[in-house]
C-alpha cells in the first residue's frame, strides 16, 4: 500500500491554510496531471488527472469523499477509483506553530488493484512522493499568493 507524508513549516496562519482547503475548488486544480474536476455536493467530487508511471501512462478518474471537516485543522478523505480499480486515502492537517507561522502536514495512500497491480504500486511509490510534495507546495505557493493579493 504505498502512501506519503511530507510535512512543513509555512510563514502562514493557520486560518489562512484553512480558508484555503476547506473549498475543494482552490486545491484540486493544483494536484500534479490535473485535467479537470467537478463538485456533486459538499463532501463529494470527482477528479480526473495523468499519471506518470515511467512506462505506464494513466489517466485517472477518481471520486473524493471528504470523512471530515474539523476547523481550522484538518480535512480527510477517502479516494475510489472510476476508471480503474484505486482505493485510497489522504488528509491535509495544519498546526499553529506561532501567529503567522504553521506546520502543513499533506499525506497520500493509493492502491492499485487487479493484474498489473504489483507493478503499478512499486512504481507509484516514488510517484507519490512527488505528487504529495507537489500538492502540498502548490496548496502552500497559492495560498501565499491569495494573501499577497495574486491572482
Amino acid at each position: 500500500m504505498p502512501s506519503e507524508l511530507y510535512e512543513v513549516e509555512v510563514n502562514l496562519p493557520i486560518h489562512s491554510i484553512w480558508n484555503f482547503v476547506s473549498d475543494m475548488n482552490n486545491w484540486a486544480p493544483l494536484l500534479p496531471g490535473y485535467i479537470e474536476h467537478e463538485i456533486l455536493n459538499d463532501r463529494e467530487s470527482t477528479w480526473k488527472f495523468k499519471s506518470d508511471l515511467g512506462v505506464i501512462k494513466k489517466k485517472i478518474h477518481l471520486k473524493v469523499d471528504i470523512t471530515s471537516w474539523v476547523e481550522p485543522t484538518e480535512i480527510t478523505f477517502n479516494l475510489v477509483g472510476i476508471n480503474e480499480k484505486i482505493t485510497g486515502k489522504g488528509y491535509f492537517k495544519a498546526q499553529a506553530i506561532a501567529e503567522k507561522k504553521s506546520l502543513m502536514t499533506g499525506y497520500l495512500d493509493i492502491t492499485f488493484e487487479g493484474a498489473m497491480a504489483k507493478i503499478i504500486n512499486s512504481k507509484l511509490k516514488k510517484n507519490l512522493t512527488d505528487m504529495t510534495k507537489e500538492l502540498t507546495e502548490a496548496i502552500i505557493a497559492k495560498i501565499h499568493e491569495v494573501e499577497n493579493g495574486v491572482r
